[in-house]
């Protein structure tokens, strides 16, 4: 099948078969992010529940690790539903948020991706070059560096940790160290938006939840969220409006549209 014929094939699997992603997230972007799959035709389970993790992970078809309000309980929770994930095959979506912001998520980032290995690691720029050992100089939880400039961290990164990496941007760079895809379109406003690149990240794990190969699966999840943030803001009068029509777009991406829209660049 062709590129786009996947995306579609991969879409329709999600809106029939509902895969249910466990998100072990950050308390600023729960509740977008679990709207955000629902619209999409994914079921979204939140729990930051160590007691639980294992439990959860057992039942869910991925995984999404987002470092974005640490704390030590969740980090020992994300280690244990990690390391269960990994026994059964389970797909692992990890967001470093703002690693390179400060020693505890640099480290927690390094700590948990020393620990286990990821399908796919989804970042901006800034956060994708500190785990790539380069200087990321983040601002906040907000990137400096472009997806062209994070590129070579990228390609190092895919390649060390033997998974596939995502840089978020202007259009987004998806590697697995060998292969390298760019995926465009999007809107001005998304970045205006809190919690659409940590959908970014859950959109990309009901794609690996339901596509084995994670290159093709981020790239389809990338696409997605390109494609809906497109449509959203052509309708939206400024960030307010940005998200509720994202969530709109999300749910009534149908193949007209997709057809359209659809951007995608093998590198």
């Amino acid at each position: 099948m062709a590129d786009f014929e996947l995306f579609l094939h991969d879409l329709e699997m999600i809106r029939s078969s509902g895969p249910l992603v466990l998100n072990i997230t950050n308390v600023v972007v729960a509740n977008i992010t679990a709207n955000a799959l629902l619209a999409l035709g994914g079921s979204p389970l939140m729990s930051h529940a160590e007691e639980e993790a294992a439990e959860l992970t057992g039942i869910s078809h991925a995984l999404v690790v987002n470092i974005g309000t640490l704390n030590q309980p969740d980090i020992r929770a994300m280690h244990t539903a990690w390391a269960y994930a990994a026994n059964r095959g389970i797909p692992v979506v990890f967001d470093p948020v703002g690693a390179g912001a400060s020693a505890l998520r640099t480290a927690t980032s390094l700590s948990l991706l020393d620990a286990h290995r990821p399908a796919i690691i989804r970042g901006n720029g800034s956060e994708v070059l500190t785990l790539a050992g380069e200087s990321g100089e983040a601002k906040g939880v907000d990137s400096t560096r472009s997806a062209d400039a994070a590129r070579n961290g990228a390609l190092a990164l895919a390649r060390e940790r033997g998974c596939v990496v995502c840089v978020s941007g202007e259009s987004d760079m998806v590697t697995d160290g060998v292969r390298e895809c760019r995926v465009f379109g999007g809107h001005v406003l998304m970045p205006r938006v809190t919690g659409l690149g940590c959908t970014a990240t859950i959109v990309c794990a009901a794609f690996a939840a339901v596509n084995p190969d994670p290159f093709e699966a981020t790239i389809h999840g990338m696409a997605c969220m390109a494609m809906a943030g497109s449509i959203a803001g052509a309708r939206a009068a400024g960030p307010g409006t940005m998200q509720l029509h994202f969530l709109d777009a999300l749910h009534g991406l149908d193949a007209d549209s997709a057809q359209r829209l659809f951007r995608i660049e093998m590198m």
